[in-house]
């Protein structure tokens, strides 16, 4: 791929990959049975291992983020941008035919984090958490009446999105990413020194679930250097809040002398965290070399791609090849996978990593004991649609939100074609554990 290409298709993914503009509008009555377009690639066409099989089970959606679905197999979607005036849309497969053809819309305002925990469907706007109340079949009893959770986050143009997760004492954790990549002075390859943005920003904040009308100052910074972190959940078997980081962006525009181009697209990793009170990731002040397999100091504040970054500095515990944007990260607890894949990382990858023309697929990191136990593979890829080596049209879709239905399914967003995928499995492994049970 030539210079002129890449650096095209780079700006076309931060575009593409950025947030939907805040907004407010008048509440409208919700849709149903709305019709999708045409979809682009059919569900044969994602490629899966032995045993696994996708279906799209809902198409039109707009900008879908992340997803939850509740004990009855509704699926809560939460937009980047308004749909018909909404935010959120409750999909439901009336028919049994695995098609959700029922949408009912409300919220009024876009974003990304949404999660089902304690009887409530949470929500956030790129500023704002907000609950719902649930009934007995997890259905919201009152949509146009939310309880606000926190307010006052700080949002900016870009990295804007608030995901978010809640541990199993309450406490919920919400993603504040940096709006300047690698915190430099503008128009400048110098670094802010200290980078004044860690004080409201580059990390996870911590609130208290089930408390109204918190505002920023009432919350505790978690964990700090995290420069946006979209994907993040709590593991439940090490009781631990796990993150994925996206990483900086370019090296060689300032510092040639260190930094070829093919250097500046192959760094750094793409990064996975489990956090406990008080850790530091180190943005921006270092950065991880996949490659070199060690924390390296930032050319902006003295590194020359050789020095090493400080260790008080915590270490990832999976590193990826940079630019894939991971924005959803989901630990799988169901039975109906086999036995390989319970407890362990699903990741969708948003972006496309240039050097290895991989890219827009759902990776996966086996776990033992609540920490990676083997190197990541990719379980379910070809969402683009094209050759990504030798592209010959525009990528169809982009994976965005994760979710694990009832039956133990995979639920794939993809913000970029509206589209909802289910991946399910009927392989000969899955029933094999299950009669040992």
């Amino acid at each position: 791929m030539n210079k002129t290409l890449f650096s095209l298709t780079c700006l076309l993914t931060s575009v593409l990959a950025t947030d939907g503009i805040q907004a407010h509008v008048r509440a409208i009555p919700p849709t149903k049975s709305v019709a999708g377009p045409k979809r682009s690639i059919k569900p044969t066409d994602v490629k899966l291992p032995a045993g696994f099989s996708a279906s799209i089970v809902a198409e039109g959606m707009g900008t879908p983020r992340h997803i939850a679905v509740s004990k009855t197999g509704d699926v809560y979607v939460k937009l980047a941008k308004l749909k018909d005036g909404k935010g959120i849309y409750r999909l439901r497969d009336t028919d049994n035919d695995g098609v959700m053809d029922e949408r009912v819309g409300f919220g009024d305002y876009p974003g990304t984090g949404i999660l089902i925990k304690n009887g409530y469907l949470y929500a956030s706007s790129n500023n704002s958490v907000f609950r719902y109340k649930l009934n007995a079949n997890e259905e919201v009893i009152a949509p146009d009446q939310p309880e606000k959770i926190v307010s006052g986050l700080r949002e900016k143009e870009r990295d804007k999105s608030k995901s978010i997760a809640i541990d199993g004492a309450g406490n919920l954790y919400v993603n504040i990413a940096s709006d300047n990549d690698r915190c430099r002075e503008p128009n400048s390859g110098k670094g802010i020194m200290p980078c004044s943005l860690l004080d409201s920003a580059a990390g996870i904040w911590r609130f208290k679930a089930d408390a109204t009308n918190q505002v920023f100052g009432d919350g505790v910074r978690f964990a700090t250097g995290l420069k946006n972190v979209v994907g993040l959940d709590w593991n439940t078997k090490s009781n631990t809040l796990f993150v994925m980081m996206h990483g900086r962006g370019a090296f060689d525009d300032f510092y040639p002398q260190y930094y070829t181009p093919q250097q500046s697209a192959e760094l750094p990793a793409e990064t996975m965290y489990a956090l406990k009170q008080g850790d530091d990731a180190g943005w921006p002040y270092i950065y991880y070399d996949h490659i070199q397999k060690k924390k390296l100091l930032a050319p902006e504040y003295g590194g020359d791609g050789k020095k090493p970054g400080t260790a008080k500095t915590i270490d990832p515990v999976a590193a990826f090849p940079a630019h894939l944007g991971p924005n959803a990260l989901l630990f799988y607890t169901g039975n109906a996978f086999p036995e390989r894949y319970r407890n362990g990382a699903f990741i969708a990858f948003h972006g496309q990593s240039q050097p290895l023309h991989k890219g827009y697929m759902v990776g996966f990191v086996p776990f033992k004991n609540g920490k990676p136990s083997g190197p990541w593979e990719i379980f379910a890829d070809n969402f683009a649609g094209i050759d990504l080596a030798k592209p010959s049209g525009p990528v169809q879709h982009r994976p965005c939100g994760l979710a694990q239905g009832p039956d133990g399914s995979l639920y794939v967003t993809d913000d970029l074609n509206g589209t909802v995928f289910k991946i399910s499995y009927k392989g000969p492994v899955a029933k094999a554990s299950a009669s040992k049970k």
